[in-house]
């Protein structure tokens, strides 16, 4: 009964001892961590974004709010500080939705859009337009048909392959500095339904594509002949998924005013 005893106090204080050292090792955990409950908003936007909303900035905004953003009374974009927005997404639902009272229509902006046009309220203050060179959609048009061979794998419109996935509104669904980095780092930008895939059936048929869709029962691929094929998986004997792109990295094949061209025609693209 003794030993029981002993044996059950011991028990006890190594589990105590064992939640403090979990709970010691969390706190220790979290002080590493950086506390964004209260962030704002991002404390870097990347210059392809700026650069962009600075061009919508012109054509949308400048004629109200003048080029320095102080041209309405009470009102000064470049402090950084509005008085109907503390964070982004306030900032965005406020801008869509436009302000009645104070003459300001609502503007339909899409994703890539609020992201260029809130990054550059937010940089407002120390971005030099002046010292940015946009890219030229028409020569990123060349760019992409031409050099880069984008066409080879991507559609727009009703131009190019449906190996990879269509680009056609890209520049209304992703930001302009997600569309850069996937230009020199596509991995990081692969969305993980357009993973390749490697399905070998148990009859040992090899299918190599990307995913149109799946679901518990089945997967639909397309393969590198643009040939579709839907299998259950329950005739399957190996379904891998790779996260490494296909697609190459254009950091040493194009320059950089051959990248920021492509970004522009990209951006473009709204599905119109």
């Amino acid at each position: 009964m003794t030993r029981v005893f002993a044996t059950a106090v011991l028990s006890l204080v190594a589990g105590v001892i064992g939640v403090q050292s979990a709970s010691a090792q969390a706190a220790n955990d979290n002080r590493l961590k950086p506390d964004t409950t209260n962030q704002l908003h991002d404390a870097q936007y990347p210059d392809v974004d700026i650069m962009y909303g600075a061009s919508l900035y012109a054509a949308r905004c400048v004629t109200c709010h003048g080029v320095q953003g102080d041209a309405i009374g009470g009102v000064n974009l470049r402090s950084g500080k509005f008085r109907n927005a503390s964070t982004d997404n306030e900032l965005a639902r406020f801008i869509r939705a436009g302000s009645p009272a104070a003459g300001m229509p609502p503007f339909a902006l899409d994703n890539a859009e609020m992201a260029g046009i809130t990054a550059y309220l937010r940089n407002m203050n120390t971005f030099d337009t002046a010292s940015v060179k946009a890219g030229d959609a028409a020569r990123g048009r060349a760019v992409f048909e031409g050099k880069g061979g984008c066409a080879a794998c991507h559609r727009v419109g009703r131009l190019g392959s449906r190996v990879a996935p269509n680009l056609s509104d890209i520049g209304a669904q992703r930001s302009p500095g997600s569309l850069q980095r996937s230009l020199v780092d596509p991995s990081s930008q692969m969305m993980p339904i357009n993973r390749p895939v490697r399905l070998v059936k148990k009859d040992g048929t090899v299918v190599n594509g990307r995913r149109l869709n799946e679901d518990t029962y089945s997967v639909q691929v397309i393969d590198d002949k643009e040939r579709l094929h839907s299998i259950l998986k329950a005739d399957l004997r190996e379904f891998a998924i790779s996260k490494t792109s296909p697609m190459p990295s254009y950091k040493d094949t194009l320059s950089s005013s051959e990248i920021a061209d492509l970004l522009g025609y990209l951006l473009s693209l709204k599905g119109q």
